[in-house]
């Protein structure tokens, strides 16, 4: 029993072996709608983000605390 499955793009049924030149699509056509919803960046695989600005504040970086005038502009307008 051939193994089916539906194209992508339009959802029509695609038998997977060597005929289905296009597979999984069915067609040349949704194949390149396919590829042009990847190229817009409608389609996206999800990533988690690799930084996260809350976890500073968990931290104590506070955004005051980063600005603490130390004198050291004090030198420079003389």
């Amino acid at each position: 029993m051939p193994l089916t499955v539906k194209c992508p793009t339009c959802q029509t049924e695609v038998t997977w072996d060597d005929t289905s030149k296009f597979k999984p699509f069915c067609s040349d056509r949704c194949k390149l709608i396919d590829l042009g919803d990847w190229a817009a960046e409608k389609n996206a695989i999800p990533v988690k983000p690799e930084f996260d600005p809350e976890m500073l504040d968990q931290l104590g970086y506070d955004e005051a605390d980063f600005f603490i005038d130390d004198g050291s502009m004090d030198d420079r307008k003389q």
